[in-house]
């Protein structure tokens, strides 16, 4: 019954995403379903950019371990991310009216910085993706018996799928289906878990010392490590294409800009549901915290839950994985197309061109997120690098390009450079706090200097305007 359930749930959204496919006419309506989402729409689709497998497994996982410290980057760093673009940088970007990220860099700094832009914007998304995959394995192996990469190869299957024939327009209608099921099934579950409990000032009231921790000692180096956790999701994911391109379909700037808050408040307080049900899970089945406790919430659904819980809970898990995965598949494919193939194709092809192009970028980067995914297994760690990337080399040109009219392509490419080269150095070492600290910090002064230093570059400015 379980297994027919979620069989039929796959099947709706891959019919959803056909019929979505209907909108699509041009690579513009692949890319940001042309512009025009409604707030609801662009909100959902906002609210599940993150609220995936680092959110029900990863960051519940962790929580159990290291309690509300331990979860500083997802969900807080996430709902702070989206409420930072929209006080700073939705309006200002919507109103340049770009298709990708990758076009900010070509307009602020020209065609060689956004070709070296988009370097380091793709391959950050293929550990992402991979993270969202595993997550789809582990529940069809909790639910089947199947072998992980096997779930991880049927899941990529049909998320790419209705990504590949729908695009942005797939990924908002079906992000909005997701959303609802997902706020159901979370709440049903609590609320179950939590009278079973005696309530939920029982289960609070029986949590481990310094659950609920959430400021640094007075430490320097705890206080720094603090910051940088916060800074993973919540600096790092605004240079990112998966983010730009949900608020970039709003059909309005200001659409755009109240769909980021309205994104954020959902996400926080429905992240906290799957926090207090693993402390439900810890009350009242300790068991299944032992070992791996990603699969903690999972393995106690199936053992202890009723058959509709079962549906609605692994329904909801479903759509949370599927909506982010998506729109991750897509985030590098629209950067392959728009801003490495079009630059290099000078005109030679049509709209029609680069759509089809687009759609076999989408088949590439899902299957090599697939690979690395029967490959590594622990969620939150894969999560957390692939933001990390985005964080040390195109954070500062991007936030300097927006406020500074003095930054420059040459302090650009060293931000890049220098900021990614730091970070790789560093993690070869045992340091104080962690590595994304010195690489951001380099990454900020390079820009500075490179920009005060090289103010009027004539081969690059010769270069972008060629």
């Amino acid at each position: 019954m379980l297994l027919a359930s979620i069989l039929v749930y796959l099947l709706l959204t891959v019919l959803i995403g056909y019929w979505a496919s209907r909108k699509v006419r041009t690579s513009g309506d692949f890319m940001l379903a042309g512009r025009s989402l409604p707030l609801f729409l662009s909100s959902s689709a906002l609210f599940a950019t993150w609220f995936g497998s680092e959110t029900v497994f990863g960051a519940s996982s962790e929580f159990l371990k290291g309690g509300l410290y331990a979860v500083i980057e997802d969900p807080f760093g996430a709902a702070l991310c989206l409420v930072l673009f929209g006080l700073f940088f939705a309006r200002k970007l919507y109103n340049m009216n770009l298709l990708t990220l990758g076009d900010f860099f070509k307009v602020r700094y020209g065609k060689r910085i956004e070709l070296v832009a988009g370097v380091f914007i793709v391959p950050s998304y293929v550990g992402y993706i991979a993270a969202q995959l595993v997550a789809m394995g582990l529940i069809l192996n909790v639910v089947t018996g199947m072998a992980v990469w096997q779930g991880v190869v049927a899941s990529a299957i049909v998320v790419t799928f209705y990504t590949y024939i729908g695009g942005m327009w797939a990924i908002s209608i079906t992000d909005f289906v997701q959303s609802v099921i997902i706020i159901g099934g979370l709440l049903v579950l609590a609320i179950i878990l939590s009278n079973k409990a005696g309530g939920v000032a029982t289960v609070l009231n029986n949590v481990q010392p310094n659950t609920f921790r959430f400021l640094p000692h007075a430490s320097g180096t705890e206080i720094i490590t603090w910051i940088a956790a916060w800074s993973v999701l919540g600096l790092g994911s605004i240079p990112s294409q998966d983010v730009f391109q949900r608020v970039m379909s709003s059909n309005s700037v200001n659409t755009a800009v109240r769909s980021c808050f309205i994104a954020a408040g959902l996400y926080l307080t429905i992240a906290m549901l799957p926090l207090f049900i693993s402390l439900c899970v810890r009350h009242l089945y300790p068991e299944f915290t032992q070992g791996d406790t990603q699969l903690a919430l999972p393995s106690m659904v199936l053992a202890h839950a009723s058959m509709p819980v079962q549906i609605l809970f692994f329904g909801s898990l479903l759509s949370a994985i599927m909506s982010t995965t998506s729109s991750a598949i897509l985030a590098p494919a629209a950067i392959f197309s728009e801003n490495f193939v079009k630059p290099l194709a000078r005109h030679r092809l049509t709209d029609k061109h680069f759509l089809a192009i687009t759609r076999l970028a989408v088949l590439g980067f899902a299957t090599v997120a697939t690979v690395m995914g029967c490959l590594r297994s622990n969620i939150y760690e894969l999560v957390g690098e692939s933001s990390i990337l985005s964080l040390v080399s195109l954070f500062a040109p991007m936030v300097l390009g927006l406020y500074w009219k003095h930054a420059s392509a040459m302090g650009a490419l060293l931000a890049m450079v220098t900021g990614i080269i730091t970070w790789l150095i560093a993690k070869q070492f045992e340091l104080p706090w962690p590595e994304l600290v010195p690489a951001l910090v380099v990454s900020m002064l390079s820009m500075i200097a490179g920009s005060l230093i090289w103010k009027d570059n004539k081969n690059l400015e010769t270069d972008d305007k060629s």
